[in-house]
This record gives structure tokens, C-alpha cells and sequence, in this order.
């Protein structure tokens, strides 16, 4: 029988599972290998009688911690998709500031009515048995992440820098036209993609797992950079990192 799969989403943009709802060609085949019985962006049918639950978002709410709990007790194999999910992504950056603003920003003289703590990824919570990192996540890498999970393999996930991509896509480096990027600690699997348009790594996929910090501390004086500019372009994605660290 085929594999039964769940896609659950919490505090985020819902970007991750619309990249797979835009597999089109790619999601027939993939439909031939599992059976999707919950997917609520595309699909009105529910069921908790799943093998493999796919999460996108971060935690943001205590009582959240409980439906979390019964999706891994579920399922046989959880999967944590997108930056949020993974590493708490963008939403952690409210964890420096008062909490108790952030809901009066949001949610005005209503704030009363809404709970919220600091932002976390889904392992903060629970045991997360494979991730695809991103913001968005890559098409094709959910496919081969997928993949490997049907074939009860380990996905093969870097856990080299994006520096290595850009070597290899023979991109000028960011800090030499100026710019900063954090590239040099940001776990690789994207190709480079940012910054082979020209742009920078914002750090969408997290920390590599034993980043070379002193290496990123000789960049940072060879440009003349301060180590205040490093940790407010690392707080945009590495902020429960940060924090853990």
C-alpha cells in the first residue's frame, strides 16, 4: 500500500506547500507513490491516519505545543519543510523585541485575545526526523527528500557553505561588490540561487552545523565590517540559532 502522507502548517506564509502544490507535472508522479489524506491548501478531506507528516511554520503559541504532540505521535515519520519549520526562520526576529508590543503592533486594543511567545522551530518541540530547508523550499529537493524517505534512506542534506556553490557557479563574491552576506555560514543546497542573480545569501537555510566562525571573523575586518552589522544580518534567519548558541 502506498505511503500516507499530511501536510500541517503553523506560523508561517504557507510558501512551502505551495511550491509542492506547483510541482504539476512532477506531482502526478508523485501521487502515484503516496496517498495524500491531508492537505488543506489543496484539498478539503482530513484524516489522522497518516505515515509521514510534513509541517510548515514555526511554533509561535504554547497551546500550539499540543497539536504538535499528537501530529508526532501519528505519524511514523516528520518531516520539518521550509525556513520556519527548520530553523524558526523570520518569525524568530520577534524574539528580541518586548512580546507584549509585538501583539499590540499586530493586533491592536484586540492583543488581549491572542497568545504568542518566542517563535521556534518545529524540533524545539518535537523530534523532527528529516528537514528541507528554504524560503521557499526547492522543488526539486523535496522531491529527492522524499525519495529517500520512501526508499528508507537518510536525505542527503549539505552541510557545507553556500561559499562552496558560489566557488563553483563562479560568482564575484558578495563582500567584493560590497555587499554583506552571510553565505560563508549559511548551510549550502540551494545552488547559490541568491546570489547568482546578483544578489546576496540572506541565510534562508540555516547555519552549517559547526560553522567556521573564526573565518567569518577575518572576513568581517579584512571588509571593515562590525560585528553589530554581522548579528542584525544573522538575526533575519539565524535568530533561534543565535539564541541557542
Amino acid at each position: 500500500m502506498k505511503p500516507k502522507v499530511a501536510f500541517f502548517d503553523f506560523a508561517g506564509c504557507e510558501g512551502d506547500q505551495l511550491q509542492i502544490a506547483n510541482l504539476e507535472e512532477e506531482l502526478l508522479t508523485l501521487l502515484g507513490q503516496v496517498e495524500v489524506v491531508s492537505f488543506r491548501e489543496v484539498m478539503k478531506e482530513h484524516s489522522d491516519n497518516y505515515d509521514i507528516a510534513f509541517i510548515e511554520g514555526s511554533c509561535t503559541r504554547l497551546q500550539d505545543e499540543d497539536r504538535l504532540k499528537q501530529i508526532r505521535k501519528n505519524a511514523k515519520i516528520v518531516v520539518a519543510i521550509g525556513s520556519c519549520a527548520t530553523i524558526g526562520g523570520i518569525n524568530s526576529l520577534k524574539n528580541y523585541q518586548d512580546l507584549d508590543e509585538v501583539r499590540k503592533t499586530v493586533y491592536g486594543d484586540k492583543a488581549y485575545l491572542f497568545d504568542t511567545y518566542a517563535a521556534r522551530p518545529i524540533d524545539a518541540v518535537i523530534p523532527v526526523d528529516a528537514y528541507v530547508h528554504g524560503c521557499p523550499i526547492d522543488k526539486e529537493e523535496f522531491l529527492s527528500v522524499v525519495k529517500s524517505l520512501l526508499l528508507g534512506k537518510k536525505p542527503d542534506i549539505p552541510n557545507y557553505p553556500v561559499c562552496v556553490e558560489c566557488k563553483k557557479n563562479e560568482n564575484v563574491c558578495a563582500f567584493e561588490r560590497g555587499q554583506f552576506c552571510v553565505g560563508p555560514v549559511t548551510r549550502a543546497g540551494c545552488n547559490s540561487c541568491c546570489v547568482n542573480e546578483g544578489t546576496i545569501c540572506w541565510g534562508c537555510r540555516g547555519l552549517v552545523d559547526n560553522p567556521n566562525e573564526n573565518s567569518q571573523k577575518e572576513v568581517l575586518i579584512k571588509y571593515g565590517l562590525t560585528v553589530d552589522e554581522a548579528i542584525n544580518k544573522f538575526r533575519l534567519y539565524f535568530g533561534w540559532q543565535e539564541r541557542k548558541r
